[in-house]
């Protein structure tokens, strides 16, 4: 009886020290900074919500606008250029938010509409992630 005791405490024991899959993992780096909701993925509405609190923190001169000196490199002029549709060389929080929206669906591959880690880890998501942090 023992015995049966011991080995069952000792299967539980490594099943309970292997690390969690799927769901069950906890999210680190990029998804666990910005995953309000903690599902393991990061949805628009968390990341404009991290790309308002961005906008604010770069937004110094009270104008309510970025310059391209304000984003501090975080997207090339090209891209800068490309988000200021009415040309005046700046950005407001909704111009601000729109190309964050386009860089989140660049870099949702799948359409889900979410982001994983994997998503986030690539060229696409890094680029996202300098205009959300």
């Amino acid at each position: 009886m023992k015995k049966a005791l011991l080995l069952g405490a000792l299967a539980l024991a490594g099943a309970m020290a292997l690390p969690a899959t799927g769901a069950l993992a906890k999210a680190t780096g990029p998804v666990a900074a910005l995953d309000t909701d903690n599902d393991g993925t990061v949805d628009l509405n968390e990341i404009n919500k991290s790309a308002t609190d961005l906008f604010t923190r770069l937004e110094k001169d009270s104008d309510g606008t970025v310059d391209v000196k304000e984003m501090k490199g975080r997207v090339s002029k090209k891209e800068f250029k490309e988000a200021d549709p009415d040309n005046d060389g700046t950005l407001s929080k909704d111009e601000f938010l729109a190309m964050v929206s386009g860089m989140f669906k660049d870099a949702d591959p799948d359409n889900d509409g979410t982001l994983d880690a994997k998503e986030l880890a690539s060229k696409k998501g890094k680029a996202l992630l300098r205009v959300t942090r």
